[in-house]
C-alpha cells in the first residue's frame, strides 16, 4: 500500500482526498457506481479504512464529492475554452464534447437529485453569462436553458460529426436561423 504524505497536514489531507476521489473514479470506470465499496477505495487509494471514513461517511458521499469534482472541471474546461476565443459557439461545441466523452448514465444514481440540479443551474448561468447577443425574443437565461438540454444528447450520439451536427442546430436554434 502507497504511502501519501506531504510537507504540511493541509496539503496531506489534500492529497488523501485526492486520492480517494481518483481511487473511487478508476473503481467507477472499472465496475460502475454499484461497483464501488468503501474498502476496495481505501485499498485503491493507498489509506487505511478508519483514515477513509474520517473524510467520508460512506461510498455515496465519496461518489458525491467525485461528481461535484469533475462538475468543477468541466466547467474549468468550459471557461479555458472562454478566455482562449470568447466565442459562445466554441464553449457550446467543448461542452457538447464533454457529454459525448462522459454520458451521464451514472449521475442520477450517485446523488441526489438536488446536486444535479445544482451542477445544471451552474452551466446554464455559465452560459448565460456568455451569450452575448443571440436574439431580443426569449430570455438568455431560457436560450441558455435550452442550449445545454439540446447538447446533453450529444451523449447518445453515435460519433464526433454527429456531435458537430447537434451543435450546429443548437446554435441555430439559439440565433433563430429557421430551416437553413
Amino acid at each position: 500500500m502507497p504511502k501519501l504524505w506531504e510537507h504540511t497536514i493541509a496539503s496531506h489531507r489534500s492529497a488523501v482526498h485526492e486520492a480517494i476521489l481518483d481511487a473511487a473514479a478508476a473503481l467507477v470506470a472499472e465496475r460502475g457506481v454499484t461497483g464501488v465499496t468503501m474498502a476496495e477505495v481505501a485499498q485503491r487509494a493507498g489509506v487505511g479504512r478508519a483514515t477513509l471514513y474520517k473524510y467520508f461517511g460512506d461510498v455515496d458521499a465519496v461518489l458525491s464529492a467525485w461528481h461535484r469534482r469533475q462538475v468543477g472541471v468541466h466547467l474549468q474546461q468550459l471557461e479555458d475554452v472562454w478566455q482562449r476565443t470568447h466565442r459562445i459557439d466554441d464553449v457550446l461545441e467543448a461542452y457538447a464534447f464533454i457529454r459525448h466523452e462522459h454520458p451521464s448514465t451514472t449521475a442520477p444514481s450517485i446523488h441526489r437529485q438536488q446536486h444535479v440540479d445544482h451542477a445544471r443551474d451552474q452551466l446554464i448561468d455559465f452560459v448565460a453569462e456568455r451569450l452575448g447577443d443571440v436574439r431580443s425574443d426569449v430570455p438568455k437565461k431560457e436560450l441558455a436553458a435550452y442550449a445545454v438540454h439540446a447538447l446533453n444528447a450529444a451523449g447518445a450520439a453515435p460519433s464526433k460529426a454527429a456531435v458537430r451536427r447537434l451543435v450546429a442546430v443548437t446554435l441555430s436554434g439559439l440565433r433563430g436561423e429557421a430551416g437553413r
